[in-house]
């Protein structure tokens, strides 16, 4: 089974509110992202991301914090791929100061989601991976 990682700071560009808090359609955006890859991997085309099934906010994400997003395929359908989420933060800004931060030991889980991606038959080029 593959699982795809992508390990990112969050920009102060990325804040969307006040206190450089980052809104949840962030998390979702870097879902779509390993989706994609995994779907490259798994069937040689990006497909297309079809629904969430449930989407979860479970911890606030800042300006300044390191977030690894990850996935994996959960079921293989005929053309639709289940896979399931989740974006943990790993590196966090020290408050109070302007440079530093630390690699939290117990990284912190920040949102987790299922969903369902298609990959048409035509645009398959590798076999099914079950």
């Amino acid at each position: 089974m593959y699982k795809s990682l992508i390990r990112l700071r969050i920009s102060s560009g990325d804040a969307h509110y006040g206190g450089g808090l980052v809104d949840g359609a962030h998390m979702l955006k870097l879902f779509g992202d390993v989706a994609t890859e995994l779907l490259i991997y798994t069937d040689g085309d990006e497909g297309l991301f079809v629904a969430y099934e449930t989407i979860e906010f479970l911890a606030p994400v800042f300006a300044g914090d390191y977030i690894e997003a990850s996935g994996v395929i959960t079921h293989y359908g005929n053309t639709s791929r289940k896979m399931s989420f989740e974006a943990k933060k790993v590196i966090s800004p020290l408050p109070g100061s302007d440079s530093a931060s630390e690699i939290l030991k117990d990284p912190i889980l920040v949102c987790r989601a299922s969903g369902t991606c298609v990959v048409p038959k035509a645009k398959q080029r590798f076999e099914p991976h079950n």
